[in-house]
């Protein structure tokens, strides 16, 4: 397997190694979302329309999304780096 720090940004698509370079892709997207789900939540959480008990639901969720992430991550040799697609002219991703 090609080593995630040799990806520059780029996503891995190997005929050999299809499986890392899909899996970068999703990774990066399901990333992508994360991060637009998380934003949308410190709205809401700063426009007090929450009850605590729904603020504590969503940071837990959150939270475990954030970890279940870093293990993906981990399994297929990726780091936070190799999820920030270089996306030409239009800069980076995330």
């Amino acid at each position: 397997m090609q080593p995630a720090s040799q990806t520059n940004g780029k996503i891995n698509l190997d005929p050999d190694n299809a499986e890392h370079g899909l899996a970068q892709l999703v990774l990066t997207v399901i990333e992508l979302l994360r991060q637009i789900v998380e934003r949308h939540a410190i709205r809401r959480v700063e426009g007090g329309t929450l009850t605590d008990e729904q603020i504590e639901n969503l940071g837990e969720a959150l939270a475990n999304l954030e970890e279940k992430m870093e293990e993906l991550k981990e399994i297929f040799g990726l780091d936070a780096e190799d999820l920030n697609i270089d996306l030409g002219p239009l800069g980076s991703l995330l």
